[in-house]
Formats: C-alpha cells, structure tokens, sequence
C-alpha cells in the first residue's frame, strides 16, 4: 500500500489528461513507466480503470466513481503539502518553546512586542520550567537554558551576555544575623533553597583557585525562583538568583548582595534546537530575535 498515493495521483492526472503522453510529460516520468505503474493499481484493486485505444484513453465507470471521490482528497492533501513547505519559506505557524521562569522573564519578554509585530503570523506556545528537558521527547521545538545544562548533541545560540549568581538578603534579616564574609559562613544562616526537579541547587562558589559548594539549608526551599526572593525580601533568610534580575533590588537596598567576590561570571543562557537541517522560517526568526553576540 506504500505506494498507492503516488499512484493514485498518477491516475488522477492520466483520467485528467486523457492521454498517457500530456500526462506522462505533466508528472516528468516516461509513458511506458506510467502505463506500467496503472497497470500495478488496476491488478492490486482487481478492477480495470482506464479503457485505453490506440486513439484516447478515458475513465471506465469504475475509474470515475474512483476519481469522483478522489479528487476532493488529494486537493486537501496538496493543500496541506503546501501550508507545510511554506512554513520554510515564510515566518508563520506556531513555535513550542520551554524556558526557565528567570529566562522568560530576562530573554524572551523584554523582546516579545516587537517579535510580535515583526512576524504577526507565529505564535509562541511558552511553557515554564527549570529543569532540563528532552526537546524531542516533549514535542518542542527549541527550548532556552544555561550552557551547562545543554546536551552535546543540540545546536546552541548564545541569547544573554555572561552572568552572574547573587547571593543576597534583607536588611531586616541582617539586622539580627551577621553579614557572610565567607562562603563557610553560609552554615550558620538561614538558606532559602531552590529545587529542581530532581534536587535542591547546591550554591557553587569560586575565588582565584579557590572552589567550594554549599547546601543551603533552611526554612523552606521553593522551585520558583521569584518566590526565593520574595521569601528573602520579608526577611526568612539567605538567597540566590540571577545578579541582572536582582540588580534594582540591591540599588534601591532592599537587598544586600554579599559573596560577591567569591561568585564568578558564567556562560549565561542559551537557546538551543535540535538541528540546522530544514529549520522552519518561524523558528529562524525567532533564533535572529533573541541572539545575541558572544
């Protein structure tokens, strides 16, 4: 059956054309390999299709009723073929993206307006979450995350600038408990941990050849990471998040940065893809919007 809708199409055009010549020229193949291939339907469907002279070749009864309910269907068939090819040629259709809360929030939104009435056409399907994720598996067609988290094997185009982790808290809570100096200090504080899916995030810091990890322990843990800060802002504790997204917080002081020295930059985040090969419009489009320089 693999090959009945090419050769279903074939019929069409011969019952169309009338002639085994304009029909084998329209679709490009030889006459003598087009009567061979409605010969293989006519034997496969035990019926005859086409009555065939030396003169003209016309649909028999069979082969009307054939193309009568044919017709409408290879029209939606090629109708769909074409909304497919366009969706390479033209920014249209819907892109399925998975990106972490900070990313949407630092990458994609400050961006969105204008990607919006740039390509009015495409529509973003946005699904949050930190952990990362098979894009195959999940039926995406690109997602955004740190470097670090990037398998080998998927193509990734820089979206942030390198960045850096801020280990912060509230004045009121430093009004009580003394300020870090050192990241061995942080076993004496209250830790407000964020989770991933598989486990709290261990805080990593680093000062000339100098590294350590932390545990964070405390009050409570969150897998929001807006929701660390809102818990560090009332005072329950010690918290991180990224140091661009904290940055009117700690101008203003309503948060004290501390650690500072012993948190170094990072790659940042990227998006990334599967593959280069027949990369929809839609999808380049919004790769060209978010890029930024290395």
């Amino acid at each position: 059956m693999k090959n009945d809708l090419g050769e279903l199409a074939a019929f069409r055009v011969v019952a169309e054309e009338r002639s085994f010549t304009r029909a084998a020229a329209r679709l490009g193949v030889s006459q003598s390999a087009l009567s061979h291939t409605m010969r293989g339907l006519e034997s496969r469907l035990g019926l005859q299709l086409l009555a065939r002279t030396t003169r003209s070749v016309s649909p028999t009864v069979a082969g009307t009723a054939l193309l009568h309910e044919l017709a409408p269907a290879l029209e939606r068939i090629e109708q769909a073929v074409a909304e497919t090819r366009k969706q390479r040629e033209k920014p249209a259709g819907r892109i399925r993206i998975i990106i972490p809360r900070t990313a949407t929030q630092m990458v994609l939104l400050p961006k969105l307006a204008q990607f919006a009435r740039i390509y009015p056409e495409i529509v973003l399907e946005v699904t949050s979450s930190n952990d990362p994720v098979d894009l195959v598996a999940g039926g995406y067609d690109a997602g955004v995350q740190l470097g670090e988290f990037i398998e080998r094997d998927m193509i990734a185009v820089r979206v942030t600038k390198e960045l850096r982790l801020a280990v912060v808290g509230s004045p009121k809570y430093f009004k009580s408990n003394p300020i870090p100096r050192h990241p061995q200090d942080l076993k004496t504080h209250a830790c407000i941990g964020f989770r991933f899916g598989n486990g709290l995030y261990r805080w990593e810091f680093e000062k000339g050849s100098k590294a350590l990890t932390v545990s964070p322990h405390g009050p409570a843990s969150f897998d929001d990471p807006s929701l660390v800060i809102q818990a560090v802002l009332e005072g329950v504790g010690i918290g991180t998040a990224m140091e661009d997204s904290l940055a009117d917080l700690i101008a203003k002081g309503r948060l004290i940065q501390v650690l500072r020295d012993w948190c170094p930059l990072f790659a940042g985040y990227f998006l990334y893809y599967p593959s280069r090969r027949n990369q929809p419009a839609a999808l380049a489009a919004l790769i060209d919007t978010l890029r930024v320089s290395d």
